[in-house]
């Protein structure tokens, strides 16, 4: 280097030169300029990221409002005894809470051990996991170290529910953010930390369905939670952190290995000994969690009763109706929202009706089989495509127009089945689904009420056994034409009621037509002259109630019926209209003897003949009568509330002339060796539905029998099976119970009259006794039987011809009646129109029998 004189001037003039220094002074001033920018940016970019921070804060839940407990709750019935009898829960709310005291401290520790060590200790976050979190994704890369804590958690899966449904990053850094900071307002809030935990142990997803931890030692150890050990306890906080993989039902060796680090962790944590450790270690859990699947699964059956399904539609309807709910929010609420719902159902008198319907000798011989079928496929272009019974029908009509589905053998339905299916499959279409039920034939159905409180004690919906919840219950939902059963409610009760007609009104039981034209015909085609109500009830003879029923006049008629609590009459509106314009209504004479545009339901039948069983008054059918809410408040109080149908003598002038039926009537197939009982028999068109409603001081039962495609019932012992099912089921129910007759009110008197005018009698008049409201005793005397005599003289001593109910002969059941089925002609009823009615006896009208009368059922 050059250190001479010369050359150190050189670089001092160059240091000192202008143009160094202003290179110098550029290069200070751009290393402040960036300094200061750095500054800048990074002001710039904490203020955005604490204004970001804020904003998200400022969006998180307020404090005040957020509820920590569990969103779903299993919802539980109970029989009119208190006992469980179903638990509805949905999919994510088979959930049973229980309190805090009543969780074993061995549970409430392994998950604190597990899932949150610090839990007693932190305010809601952990620190010090966050950095450790931090610390191994750093490190390592990977996120899988969890810092959230029991607060974070429980505030995830009951205020944060859509963190499932997150896709990005910022999503769930937002909601962590939002999750860590109202964890510790909540920690300041409640200030409780079992609060906390409580909530959280009820609230936790512990695999098989089971949300909570009662829930969890019911599925896997048939037991409450308050009774497991330490063994069990571990095995439950083990699955918290993958339900699936844990599952000691599926994967016992997974959560073994879990059960392990569980009993580890508590050891590491001072919360048991060595000793405690060693026990729960060399338990053998998993041979009993297998045991108690076994059992589960024998004594748990997924199917509700046809009781339960009709049950739940009402619980929802009236949360809709009375609460003001949406069909949805009332769907959560039952299923969710851990209701308590007390039923009317009576478990023994269920467990008669449904052991006498699965006693196959109380069912005809020959048995049928009806096809319910519904198929999807996969399309070659992928279109899907449904198929139904019904188009499986015409499918088969094309080449046997009497094919209806119906099969001798289940064996046979299939093999249509497998053709229907091959030529549907033949052009390269794949199943989706399919659906195949085969339900034996003739069906039945039955309801049993406690007339007196309107309670539904007892349903079955059908024969056979049920397969799924919610199917056709042809106790509730079927409308079925009633047949001469309906004679009571449209024609008589009416008639007896307001129109100042009593059960020894008389009429001409002779050939008569409706105003068409068309025949009024009794069965067997006789007719027997001058005719009581009584006889007429007894016999159930069909001119009698046509000609009763226009002097009442089918308005008022309808009215009545729809008083007695039928809701699917046809009353000529525009909701009674067809595609084509054509109104229907049943304010016509047919109705008088059942024969109906719809029909009706077996429910509501029962609950009209319940009306005249307690004095006249109408309850509308009872399911329930409380729901309380999971805080076990009053939801809902279902009163029993009925209203006057009838009065109270009328009832019973009904009652007397229907246990008359059953004494020496149509009915007799219905007596009780232990009970008294009044009823009425009713069929219809070429035996289509059959039908059988009586009551006893105690039960109002309705049993019905037919086909589900309404098609004519066989001769023999298919036509009186459904009495024989009455006959069991109410004989059992009042079996024990105190012998009763019907109680007599107050403004009945029983006086002599002549039979044939129903008028006070004099000498010569065939006399009966009879029954009479007081306000309709008849103060005449017979105007076309008499003789010349005193009536001072005439003594009620002198020898007549007197109306015993005990001493009458029985008379036919011949059921003839119409096919009232078909709506398309309503007012125009064929030679077969309505209820053929029972038999009369061919006696001139007063009910006194002939050697040769042939007999029905």
């Amino acid at each position: 280097m050059n250190y001479g004189k010369k050359s150190a001037s050189k670089k001092r003039n160059a240091l000192i030169s202008r143009s160094s220094m202003m290179g110098k002074r550029a290069h200070v001033s751009f290393i402040r300029v960036l300094f200061i920018g750095l500054i800048a940016l990074c002001v710039a970019v904490s203020s955005l990221g604490i204004g970001s921070i804020r904003g998200i804060l400022a969006n998180t839940p307020d404090v005040n409002e957020v509820d920590i407990m569990p969103l779903g709750y299993a919802t539980f019935l109970y029989d009119c005894n208190g006992n469980q009898i179903r638990k509805l829960a949905a999919p994510n709310a088979n959930r049973l809470p229980v309190s805090i005291e009543q969780i074993p401290e061995d549970l409430q520790h392994a998950v604190v051990a597990i899932e949150d060590e610090r839990f007693y200790e932190h305010n809601g976050i952990d620190v010090r996991g966050i950095l450790r979190a931090g610390v191994k994704a750093l490190t390592t890369g990977s996120f899988s170290e969890g810092a959230s804590t029991i607060t974070q958690q429980l505030l995830k899966n009951n205020v944060f529910t859509n963190w499932t449904n997150e896709s990005t990053q910022i999503e769930r850094f937002t909601r962590k953010l939002q999750e860590q900071y109202l964890a510790i307002e909540i920690e300041k809030k409640i200030n409780d930390k079992t609060v906390i935990l409580e909530n959280y142990l009820n609230t936790i997803n512990l695999g098989a369905g089971a949300y909570g931890v009662q829930a969890a030692a019911r599925q896997y150890f048939n037991k409450d939670v308050w009774d497991l050990n330490l063994s069990e306890c571990a095995t439950l906080a083990g699955i918290t952190q993958a339900p699936t993989k844990y599952n000691p039902i599926e994967n016992p060796k997974e959560n073994a290995k879990r059960r392990k680090e569980v009993l580890d962790h508590m050891l590491d944590q001072n919360y048991i000994t060595q000793e405690q450790y060693d026990e729960a270690l060399n338990d053998d859990v998993y041979t009993r969690i297998q045991e108690a699947q076994a059992y589960n699964t024998q004594a748990s059956n997924k199917t509700y009763s046809y009781f339960e399904d009709e049950l739940t539609q009402q619980v929802i309807n009236d949360l809709m109706n009375i609460k003001g709910y949406t069909k949805t929010q009332a769907q959560n609420l039952l299923y969710s929202g851990g209701l308590k719902i007390m039923t009317t159902q009576d478990p023994d008198i269920q467990n008669i009706v449904d052991e006498e319907y699965s006693d196959p000798s109380n069912y005809p011989d020959y048995v049928q089989y009806a096809l319910d079928y519904a198929l999807t496929v996969k399309q070659p272009d992928g279109q899907e495509v449904n198929y139904s019974k019904e188009m499986m029908k015409l499918y088969f009509q094309n080449e046997d127009p009497s094919f209806d589905l119906l099969f001798d053998s289940q064996d046979e339905g299939q093999t249509y089945i497998d053709r229907y299916k091959a030529n549907i499959l033949a052009d390269g279409s794949t199943v989706v689904a399919e659906r195949v039920s085969f339900a034996p034939q003739p069906q039945s159905a039955m309801t049993i009420i406690d007339q007196h409180t309107g309670y539904v004690k007892a349903i079955i919906g059908g024969r056979g056994t049920k397969t799924a919840s919610l199917t056709l219950n042809r106790a509730t939902d079927s409308t079925r034409q009633p047949g001469s059963t309906f004679k009571i409610v449209s024609t008589y009760a009416p008639a007896l009621n307001e129109k100042g007609m009593t059960l020894a009104t008389t009429y001409e039981d002779e050939p008569i037509t409706y105003e068409n034209g068309a025949p009024v015909n009794n069965a067997g085609g006789n007719f027997n002259g001058t005719t009581t109500l009584r006889t007429a009830i007894r016999n159930s003879v069909n001119t009698v109630a046509v000609q009763c029923f226009e002097d009442v006049t089918p308005k008022l008629g309808l009215k009545y019926l729809d008083n007695f609590g039928f809701t699917t009459l046809a009353h000529g509106t525009e909701a009674d209209t067809d595609a084509n314009g054509n109104v229907y209504t049943d304010a016509n004479l047919p109705t008088a003897l059942g024969g109906l545009t719809y029909g009706v339901k077996n429910v509501e039948l029962c609950a009209a003949y319940a009306a005249i069983a307690n004095g006249g008054n109408y309850i509308k059918p009872v399911y329930y009568t409380k729901i309380l809410d999971h805080n076990g408040n009053v939801l809902i109080e279902n009163n029993s509330a009925g209203r006057s149908v009838i009065k109270e003598t009328t009832a019973y002038l009904l009652t007397s002339a229907l246990k008359d039926v059953v004494q020496n009537g149509t009915g007799t197939a219905c007596q009780l060796d232990n009970m008294a009982v009044a009823g009425k028999t009713g069929t219809t068109d070429e035996y289509n539905d059959l039908w059988f409603v009586g009551y006893t001081p105690y039960y109002t039962c309705a049993v019905w029998s037919g086909y589900d495609g309404n098609q004519k019932i066989p001769e023999g012992d298919a036509r009186n099976f459904h009495k024989t099912l009455w006959r069991k089921v109410m004989s059992r129910i009042h079996q024990g119970m105190e012998y009763k007759e019907f109680e007599q009110p107050a403004g009945i008197e029983q006086i002599s009259v002549c039979s044939e005018t129903g008028l006070l009698p004099r000498a010569g008049c065939p006399v009966i006794e009879e029954y009479f409201d007081v306000a309709t005793i008849p103060t005449d005397y017979c105007d076309q039987h008499f003789y010349d005599y005193d009536e001072e003289d005439y003594s009620e001593d002198q020898e007549m011809e007197i109306y015993e109910e005990d001493s009458l002969t029985p008379t036919p059941d011949p059921e003839n009646p119409d096919n009232p089925d078909n709506p398309d002609n309503p007012e125009n009823p064929d030679d077969n129109s309505g209820d053929g009615g029972d038999e009369p006896a061919p006696d001139g009208g007063d009910g006194s029998s002939n050697d040769d009368i042939e007999y029905y059922d």
